[in-house]
């Protein structure tokens, strides 16, 4: 899809919401609560962000971008080039985090992670259906849709702001030690996802449902620069400790062809020719590392590797 930034609007001085329209107008495809689309950013990278409204028909998507501090492209290039005007490609939505039909929901969210448990809100209120919401950030300033949400869930809303202490961190033992008949629905950063795990171990399987987005570190603070060589045309790309070799490529002016930067899709597997490889995907078979390479998410182990493009 060819999708026009039809707005911008500062949510938060770090998050930043974008509308987007059909280049032609015409009404775009479904948007579920918990749904989220592909963005290639002006950088290049491709980028997952949830759908912030559900809509059967909706005329346009919004989205909403936090600057990540250590971004390799993609948040700060939307941040920073993203303008009105702006045309983009985009896939249409996909969803691996849907809402259930019927039952009562616990909504968790953390920081950005408020952008589909908002969408699932927003389901639940015009369904009628209870539920209730944990929204903890750093304060309110960096709380994004806060007066929304009050005004859409009123006291359903827990709006839980720590200051950065650990030592105030919400006790989610208070609202998980007994098991309700509520599916739990959960999106944030690691450590409160990790949090949320830990408590609810002890719920039926199935009743707890997580959104994560990263689920595989691209960059790791051990990683080491090393050399990819081209076999088509026998460059040699220098990939830095701190990009991929997608980027590095990228970075260098060579087409690449990806979609979840993340090593889930598949999108840019190539094959591998030589050099041993730290795989750090979750798509390719064991029978299948020997002689490919996902170079979205995966590193040379040692040495420098060689690949068939």
């Amino acid at each position: 899809m060819k999708l026009d930034v039809l707005q911008r609007r500062a949510l938060t001085p770090q998050i930043m919401e974008f509308t987007l329209a059909a280049a032609d107008r015409r009404v775009l495809p479904a948007a579920e609560a918990g749904a989220h689309i592909t963005l290639q950013t002006p950088s290049g990278a491709m980028r997952r962000y949830s759908l912030v409204h559900p809509a059967k028909a909706p005329e346009a998507y919004v989205v909403a971008v936090k600057r990540e501090p250590q971004s390799r492209g993609g948040s700060a290039s939307m941040h920073d080039a993203a303008q009105v005007g702006q045309m983009l490609d985009g896939a249409p939505p996909e969803n691996a985090f849907a809402l259930g039909a019927e039952h009562p929901a616990l909504l968790i969210a953390g920081g950005i992670g408020i952008t589909p448990i908002y969408a699932m809100a927003q389901q639940l209120a015009a369904e009628g259906r209870a539920f209730r919401l944990v929204y903890c950030a750093r304060d309110a300033q960096n709380a994004a849709y806060a007066a929304e949400l009050q005004a859409l869930c009123g006291a359903r809303l827990t709006l839980h702001c720590d200051a950065g202490d650990p030592e105030n961190a919400f006790d989610f033992w208070d609202i998980c030690a007994e098991p309700t008949a509520e599916h739990i629905y959960c999106c944030g950063p690691a450590p409160l996802m990790e949090e949320v795990r830990a408590v609810t171990g002890h719920w039926p399987e199935g009743r707890v449902h997580f959104e994560d987005f990263k689920p595989v570190d691209v960059v790791r603070a051990d990683d080491q620069p090393f050399m990819v060589t081209l076999q088509r045309s026998g460059q040699e790309i220098l990939v830095p400790a701190d990009r991929s070799i997608l980027e590095a490529l990228r970075d260098a002016g060579h087409p690449t062809v990806s979609s979840c930067e993340s090593g889930t899709c598949g999108t840019c597997k190539c094959g591998l020719l030589a050099g041993a490889v730290d795989h750090r995907d979750r798509v390719l078979m064991e029978d299948q590392k020997q002689d490919h390479i996902m170079i979205c998410v995966s590193r040379a182990a040692a040495g420098h590797l060689v690949v068939d493009l």
